[in-house]
C-alpha cells in the first residue's frame, strides 16, 4: 500500500491531467454543453473539486468550503436543470485550486500526526486520497471524450506511475485487495 505521500504525488498527477484537458479550452468550450440533459466540462471540473471537498470536510475535519455558493451548483445530487449558471474560468480555477489546498493541508497534517486518533485517520486518508483520484479520473474520461469528439482538440499523454492501472476504460491508483 503506498504511504500518504505517495498518494498526495498521486492526486497531484491526477490534478496535473485534468489541468493538461481544459487549460488551453476558450471560455466558451468549458462552458458549452453538448445537449441540455448535459454537464458542460466546467461543471465536471467544478464536481471534482467539490466532491473532494466534501470528502475532507466529512471525513477528516469541518473544513468550510472555499466558496459555499458552488457546492450546490457542483453537487450531483442536484438536478441538471437546477444547477445554475457556471462560474467564470477564472473563479473556478480558483475553486478548484484552493479544495486542492485544502486536500494536502488536512492530509498532510494526518501525515504528520497533527490529529486526534493519527493512525485511525491514516487509513481513512489513504482511502479517501484514493478515491480522490479515482474520481478525479473518472471525470477526466468525460472531459476527454468531449474535448476530443466535440471541441476537435487532442488528448494529452495519459498519465503514467506504477501505481496506476486502468480498469474498464478509466484510470484508476491500482486497488489494494483482489
Amino acid at each position: 500500500m503506498p504511504d500518504l505521500t505517495d498518494l498526495l504525488a498521486e492526486y497531484d498527477r491526477a490534478l496535473g491531467h485534468t489541468e493538461a484537458l481544459w487549460s488551453d479550452l476558450t471560455p466558451e468550450e468549458v462552458r458549452w454543453r453538448p445537449h441540455p440533459e448535459s454537464s458542460a466540462i466546467g461543471w465536471h471540473l467544478g464536481h471534482q473539486a467539490a466532491v473532494a471537498h466534501f470528502m475532507v470536510r466529512n471525513l477528516t475535519a469541518a473544513e468550510p468550503s472555499p466558496d459555499p455558493p458552488l457546492d450546490g451548483l457542483f453537487d450531483s445530487a442536484t438536478p441538471e436543470p437546477e444547477r445554475g449558471e457556471l462560474p467564470e474560468v477564472e473563479r473556478l480555477g480558483r475553486y478548484r485550486k484552493a479544495v486542492a489546498e485544502r486536500v494536502r493541508f488536512r492530509i498532510g497534517a494526518i501525515e504528520r500526526g497533527d490529529v486526534g486518533a493519527p493512525a485511525q485517520l491514516s487509513v481513512v486518508a489513504a482511502l479517501l486520497v484514493t478515491a480522490l483520484v479515482n474520481h478525479e479520473y473518472q471525470h477526466s474520461v468525460w472531459i476527454g471524450e468531449v474535448r476530443r469528439d466535440q471541441l476537435g482538440h487532442d488528448l494529452p499523454a495519459p498519465p503514467a506511475s506504477p501505481l496506476l492501472t486502468t480498469i474498464d476504460g478509466y484510470t484508476v491508483l491500482r486497488p489494494p485487495l483482489g
